[in-house]
């Protein structure tokens, strides 16, 4: 079971960064992530820096409707954490 993503901040570029309620949290660089027609508009970076934290579908959400799953979200900040030398969750 995926944890509750707990915040979602843009930082700069094509990065955002997560925290979800087990203590995992990190900086995601979504660049290379931002293909195919629904992404496409996200490859601007002001329409890339719009995102929230939608707390009812529990994921980061844009006006263009061009969502990501939690999964795929928390993955990548659990890849980048463990990268980092750094434990996922903090406890």
């Amino acid at each position: 079971m995926i944890p509750k993503l707990e915040s979602a901040e843009y930082v700069t570029g094509y990065t955002i960064h997560v925290r979800f309620a087990d203590g995992t949290a990190a900086d995601i660089d979504l660049e290379t992530e931002l293909w195919g027609e629904v992404f496409e508009p996200l490859k601007d970076p002001t329409a890339f820096r719009r995102c929230e934290l939608d707390k009812k579908l529990n994921t980061v959400t844009r006006p263009s409707g061009a969502d990501l799953a939690l999964e795929f979200l928390y993955e990548k900040a659990a890849e980048q954490a463990g990268a980092a030398g750094r434990p996922s969750a903090c406890r």
